[in-house]
């Protein structure tokens, strides 16, 4: 008996991926989330109400498909407006080892971000980017939705760090790539020009590591807090918060960012 009360303990206080522990699940609070969305891309997104969110394209995406039964798989392959929320990001905590398949940020409805950004597959792209100086070089991101002054202010405040950290940022491991993620049809956000990579020579990607006997991937990571916090403070995500760990890699994202 003691036994199974200590496990109900332990399952108690896991934190739930969804509102109600479902991949799928509508999440807390989602007109929060909308009109975090909103003001987080005010030159594409025209309203929105609890069926459809309507861009100033006069396109309009479904805010839910009603499913609340997709399995991890089926939330990134096709995901709707509210699955973009299903996981909370936990912005400013400190780095630890996520949940199993808990991935937030990694669901991403395409339609939405190619309206935001366009379509590089399409020359979208390109005369969008722009130099940002970045530790003794310079990178191309996008200048739609302030990503471009988003990066030099998270680039002025990473300058303001001890020296010893400047290794992890330079070089770069890129910013803009017309390409999908690796192992998927979905395209990366730095098909966008809205992500960055950091120095590979001090971070960890899912994809290089072999699974535990149990089938689960063991999380590492090198990257300081301190770096992470002044990305996330600017509205950037960090691929450490992933299962699906990619330490290097930080996006821009505001509607997941507190404002």
């Amino acid at each position: 008996m003691g036994l199974l009360l200590v496990m109900f303990l332990c399952i108690a206080a896991m934190p739930a991926l969804a509102g109600d522990g479902r991949y799928g699940a509508p999440p807390p609070d989602l007109d929060r989330h909308l009109a975090r969305l909103k003001e987080a891309y005010p030159d594409v997104i025209k309203s929105y109400d609890k069926e459809k969110l309507v861009l100033t394209s006069g396109v309009e995406l479904p805010i839910s498909d009603g499913r609340t039964d997709k399995s991890f798989d089926e939330l990134l392959d096709h995901p709707d407006i509210d699955d973009m929320f299903a996981i909370p990001y936990p912005a400013h905590a400190q780095p630890k080892a996520p949940l199993v398949d808990s991935d937030p940020g990694r669901v991403r409805v395409e339609a939405l971000f190619r309206a935001i950004y366009g379509d590089c597959r399409k020359g979208d792209i390109r005369a969008k980017l722009r130099k940002i100086p970045w530790f003794g070089g310079s990178l191309l991101f996008t200048t739609r939705n302030g990503a471009d002054g988003a990066l030099e202010a998270v680039a002025r405040d990473l300058a303001t760090l001890p020296k010893p950290m400047l290794k992890y940022l330079a070089p770069s491991a890129g910013t803009y790539n017309c390409r999908p993620i690796a192992g998927t049809q979905r395209m990366s956000m730095h098909a966008y020009g809205a992500s960055i990579d950091l120095n590979t020579k001090y971070t960890t990607y899912w994809r290089w590591t072999r699974p535990g006997k149990d089938g689960t991937y063991k999380w590492t990571n090198q990257i300081p807090s301190e770096i992470i916090e002044v990305f996330e403070r600017h509205g950037f995500i960090w691929g450490g918060r992933w299962y699906h760990f990619d330490t290097m890699h930080f996006e821009y994202r505001p509607e997941l960012l507190p404002p």
